[in-house]
C-alpha cells in the first residue's frame, strides 16, 4: 500500500491532535449533589471601615476594597457524597456550616478538614478548593451558608471559577 503525501500529512495532523488531547491542560472537576440557591445581595460601592480607632478590647477590624463591591449570602446544599468539585473565587468567602458534616480541602494542604454545624472557615481568592459531603447514600445533607464580599461586575455563575484537580493533591 502507497501512501499519498496528503494521506501522510493528513494522518500526522490526527496524531498531534490525539497527543494535545491527551497533554492539554486538565479538566476541571464537575460538582455532584452540589446546590447554590441565593439569600441576599447588595451593593455597597467602595468599602473602607477601620475599627482601630475605636477597639473592642484589643479586637479591631479593617476592611477595605479599591473598588465597587457587593456583600451577599448564599445557601449551599450538599447531597450525601455530594461534591462541590474543584473551584476558586475572586474574592474570599466566609463559609459556615449550619447543619451536617463537610470535609473542606484547600489546594495549599490537601487534607481534609472536617467540619460541622457552627465550624467555619474562610476560603481565600483565586486558591482551588472542595467541599464534599462524607455522609452515606441516604444520609444527612449538609447545608452552609457563604457570605462573599466581591466585586460589583461579577455577577452569578460568573463568581466561580472552575479548577482541575491540583496537581499536589
Amino acid at each position: 500500500m502507497t501512501l499519498s503525501c496528503t494521506s501522510i500529512v493528513a494522518v500526522s495532523a490526527g496524531a498531534l491532535v490525539g497527543v494535545a488531547a491527551l497533554t492539554g491542560p486538565a479538566l476541571a472537576t464537575p460538582p455532584s449533589g452540589f446546590a447554590v440557591a441565593p439569600v441576599a445581595n447588595a451593593p455597597f460601592g467602595t468599602i473602607n471601615e477601620n475599627t482601630a480607632g475605636d477597639k473592642t478590647g484589643k479586637w479591631g477590624m479593617i476592611l477595605k476594597t479599591l473598588d465597587d463591591s457587593d456583600v451577599g449570602a448564599d445557601k449551599v446544599i450538599l447531597q450525601p457524597q455530594g461534591t462541590s468539585g474543584w473551584h476558586s473565587h475572586q474574592s474570599p468567602v466566609f463559609l459556615i456550616v449550619t447543619q451536617g458534616t463537610i470535609e473542606w480541602m484547600d489546594s495549599s494542604l490537601c487534607t481534609p478538614k472536617v467540619l460541622s454545624a457552627g465550624q467555619g472557615v474562610i476560603e481565600v481568592a483565586y486558591r482551588a478548593h472542595t467541599s464534599r459531603n462524607p455522609a452515606p447514600s441516604g444520609g444527612q445533607a449538609a447545608e452552609m451558608i457563604a457570605v462573599r464580599i466581591k466585586p460589583t461586575s461579577v455577577v452569578g455563575p460568573a463568581f466561580r471559577i472552575d479548577e482541575p484537580l491540583p496537581n499536589n493533591c
